[in-house]
């Protein structure tokens, strides 16, 4: 299948879809679509001349649309989607429609439980650096290019790749980076060893020609990189420069990308690498720094929604702010996640000096009776840690606006709690 002319986008605000759509425009397509609410990325998208609308009906569908496009987030009965269909209009997932327009470039995918975003930007970054002028699609906004989409040549892409519902399958790399390998997206993946077995598709599938950079000591990538035929590069034995990302997980991060980037051009030099990751300066909701309260508490954001992620980040913000009280106010994201990984929630949250705990994004399922913010915080609390939960943002900005001078602030999750940060910080 190739992609039509005339493109119609739902739930074009999300993070993929929102590059993606900026690079069908770069190639030429007409594209409009709609998102149920604005967002940094329905900003950026209006900025850039793409038609959004802000809501869901049937009568936006153009009358000359040849292609649909739907994020994840949108269900069948989506009325555009529904109108679609009466019309006799294709429709494609984001990924589907993703992996025929990366079939015409030479791909090189990021995929993993965690990183996988900054590993991207980073990676996207140095081959800018270094004139390799790639086109590139990241799951986040990154500073370094202001969005999260790269425009750049049409034969060469740089794309993160996400495992959910084996949506990196849909890709067809030369070159897939495993930044690391552990249980998420537990609606999906029922055990983990279903997910190491979609990891391990991946790696399979990159041709004998083709390269995976991995940590080949990582917990589970033996089981990951068992069968595979391409050439394995072992990230961690790159060394890297001092970043402006804190934690030695970003430095993982960016060994990743070097090794990706000089495994794909042997002919980038050693300084160049290292000169743009001591330049890159991260992305949208990867411990951005949003200001102060009006009390002087520090105020900072992060997607960190794994525990694994949680932890590392906490222990790298223990580590830059010794002298700071750490309160971090967590937006579970999933009810089957926070089920399945609640233990691993409550040691996380439990090394901040205290835990606010939102009610739980919902994002995609129904509520699961007994998972709740309250049992979370219970979690915390049985792990040694400090955590009450409460019920609306109102009430966690009024709590978290109680804080002084002595405090750094976290929002935290892949939910919306960003908000809360933004509300409470002097960059509002």
């Amino acid at each position: 299948m190739r992609i039509p002319q005339n493109i119609y986008m739902v739930g074009i605000g999300g993070i993929g879809m929102s590059a993606l759509a900026q690079l069908l425009v770069h190639q030429g397509k007409n594209v409009s679509g709609s998102d149920r609410e604005e967002s940094p990325t329905t900003k950026l998208l209006a900025e850039k001349g793409v038609s959004v609308s802000i809501g869901h009906d049937s009568c936006l569908l153009p009358a000359d649309a040849e292609l649909l496009i739907y994020s994840d987030a949108v269900w069948p009965d989506n009325p555009e989607r529904m109108r679609a269909k009466e019309m006799g209009i294709p429709e494609l997932s984001y990924f589907e429609a993703l992996g025929i327009v990366s079939k015409n470039m030479r791909t090189l995918a990021v995929t993993g439980t965690h990183g996988k975003t900054t590993t991207t930007g980073m990676l996207a970054s140095i081959l800018k650096h270094a004139g390799k002028n790639p086109s590139a699609i990241v799951g986040s906004i990154v500073s370094d290019f202001g969005s999260n989409y790269l425009e750049g040549r049409d034969d060469l892409l740089v794309v993160e790749a996400c495992e959910y519902k084996d949506h990196m399958l849909k890709l067809s790399p030369e070159i897939l980076v495993i930044t690391n390998a552990e249980w998420d997206h537990t609606d999906y993946f029922p055990t983990l060893g279903a997910m190491l077995e979609s990891f391990g598709k991946a790696v399979r599938a990159v041709p004998k020609n083709g390269i995976v950079v991995a940590n080949p000591n990582g917990p589970n990538m033996d089981t990951v990189l068992k069968g595979v035929t391409a050439r394995i590069v072992d990230y961690t034995k790159e060394e890297v420069p001092k970043l402006h990302l804190l934690g030695e997980f970003n430095r993982e991060n960016a060994r990743a990308a070097k090794a990706a980037a000089r495994a794909v051009f042997p002919d980038i030099l050693e300084f160049v690498v290292d000169e743009a990751l001591t330049a890159f300066k991260g992305s949208w909701r990867r411990f951005e720094c949003k200001g102060e309260t009006p009390k002087g508490a520090l105020v900072y954001d992060d997607y960190a929604h794994h525990p694994t992620a949680i932890q590392k980040t906490l222990q790298a913000v223990r580590e830059k702010f010794p002298n700071k009280k750490i309160v971090v106010a967590f937006h579970a994201h999933l009810y089957s996640r926070t089920r399945d990984l609640m233990q691993g929630f409550g040691e996380a949250l439990a090394k901040a000096d205290e835990a606010i705990i939102a009610p739980i994004y919902p994002a995609r399922e129904e509520p699961i009776p007994g998972i709740t913010n309250r049992a979370l915080a219970e979690a915390v609390c049985a792990q040694g840690g400090c955590a009450h939960a409460l019920d609306s943002f109102d009430e966690i900005r009024r709590a978290l606006l109680s804080f002084g001078p002595d405090t750094l602030i976290l929002t935290m999750g892949a939910g919306d709690i960003y908000k809360v940060a933004e509300q409470i910080s002097d960059q509002h």
